[in-house]
């Protein structure tokens, strides 16, 4: 139904907003209906997430729930910024003191009324802002992200700005005159001296907040050259002939993970999320994981995924409590990922279809091999054949003999697991006999047939 007036949204598999090259997201802003006076048939948005970007306002529905999330995507709707006409300063009045809090603005429809951004028509669309937010702030950061139209220039502007910076000299003639340094004598030489040490640093701490500031525009546009390169290589490996080579095909394939690897266009912040950034953050994170999951054959420690979202998210990091309770989320939602703690205290993230059973056969074959069963195997061995990191493999091991598959020997070389053959044997096959103080076991088994 919402299709029929307003362009859908397409979403990503955790129910994040997939965004188009160069968007930006600005504000989050939670229980949000969306209703539309002017348009009888419209139908009424209820309490949904509203996210506010450099090109569209996005309406999500309540997905806190697991149930919720699977018909989201067919409900999630959006409105370009390109096609609002006008927005409406809302009233003051003792009415609305009491009200909730409702901001209008005008948008261009179809004759069939349709939001497009070159339609015939207009109608006034109204958001009623039912959650804890700031409405002043929220119009504020929608009005500029309208008349910024960074939709019009999405990405052909290439920042070239130079900081012109003019500096005092201090013993010389710069523009035309010549500075006569006074010698520091008495007390107001002194004064005079620490005046120019404080002028100093405060030049150099200028300097190099300047520079600061231009590697972080610097950064955020080779996020976004990036993100071009890599659409770019999709659209053009879709388009290509069966004509390629395998090894053509492979390092484009590299490249696009390379490129992915290098940012995130829009991470969240607590400044645009608010309230809701560790939801947010906890579903840009399930999105993110995908391909490291698949390189580390289904799982990955914390800290690497740590390390590797902070590399992509570029000068916006997160502390190790953020992405802790970003990972903590994903039980409430239905993300094809999740957070597991080993009984040593490790804690990764894995996939839902990781099974333990496969790593478990995988390690079975290992030590069954005629090398192993005289030598046993390391977590570096176990790590080899894997395809994972020595600490994950020592994991895996130690998972494997709680589960009574293997045992180990501890030595001053460290641990050396072999395989467990006491499972091989039959409890009921099983007697003792008492002698010296001494319980010796024998196999009932080996007995019978060395009689015969």
């Amino acid at each position: 139904m919402a299709g029929k007036w307003l362009p859908a949204a397409e979403l990503t598999g955790s129910g994040r907003p997939v965004l188009q090259p160069s968007e930006v997201e600005c504000s989050f802003l939670s229980s949000v209906d969306l209703n539309c006076e002017d348009n009888t048939n419209f139908p009424l948005f209820k309490s949904g997430l509203l996210i506010l970007t450099t090109h569209r306002l996005l309406w999500l529905p309540d997905t806190t729930t697991a149930a919720a999330t699977n018909s989201a995507a067919a409900a999630a709707a959006a409105i370009p910024l390109a096609a609002v006409t006008h927005i409406f300063t809302p009233k003051k009045s003792i009415k609305n003191m009491f009200s909730s809090p409702k901001v209008r603005f005008q948008v261009s429809v179809t004759p069939e009324g349709r939001v497009a951004e070159r339609g015939s028509k207009s109608m006034v669309i109204t958001l009623i802002l039912r959650g804890k937010s700031d409405p002043d702030a929220f119009l504020g950061k929608f009005s500029e992200a309208w008349r910024g139209r960074a939709w019009e220039s999405s990405g052909s502007e290439a920042s070239s700005t130079s900081n012109s910076r003019q500096f005092g000299s201090t013993d010389g003639g710069s523009s035309g005159g010549v500075a006569v340094r006074m010698p520091v004598v008495g007390v107001a030489g002194i004064l005079r001296k620490e005046q120019e040490m404080w002028e100093s640093t405060d030049k150099s701490l200028q300097e190099a907040f300047q520079d600061l500031n231009a590697l972080m525009s610097k950064a955020k546009e080779m996020v976004m050259l990036a993100e071009k390169m890599r659409l770019k290589l999709l659209s053009g490996s879709n388009n290509q002939t069966s004509a390629t080579n395998d090894e053509e095909m492979g390092s484009k394939e590299e490249m696009q993970d390379w490129l992915l690897s290098v940012g995130i266009a829009s991470p969240v912040t607590k400044e645009s999320a608010g309230a809701l950034y560790h939801q947010q953050l906890s579903r840009q994170l399930a999105d993110f994981v995908k391909i490291p999951l698949e390189k580390a054959g289904g799982m990955i420690s914390l800290v690497d995924i740590y390390c590797f979202f902070n590399r992509a998210r570029g000068t916006e990091l997160i502390s190790p409590d953020d992405l802790l309770q970003a990972c903590s989320l994903w039980e409430k939602f239905d993300v094809p990922v999740m957070l597991r703690k080993f009984d040593s205290g490790v804690r990764v993230i894995q996939n839902k279809s990781h099974s333990d059973e496969e790593v478990f056969a995988r390690i079975k074959s290992l030590v069954l091999e005629p090398e192993a069963l005289r030598t046993g195997i390391s977590a570096s061995d176990a790590a080899m054949t894997l395809g994972i990191a020595p600490a994950m493999a020592k994991e895996h091991l130690l998972a494997a003999e709680s589960k009574g598959l293997l045992c180990r020997d501890v030595s001053p070389d460290g641990f050396r697991f072999y395989i467990n053959l006491f499972q091989e044997i039959n409890p009921d096959d099983v007697y003792f006999v008492k002698g010296h103080g001494i319980y010796a076991a024998w196999v009932s088994a080996a007995s019978a047939s060395a009689s015969r």
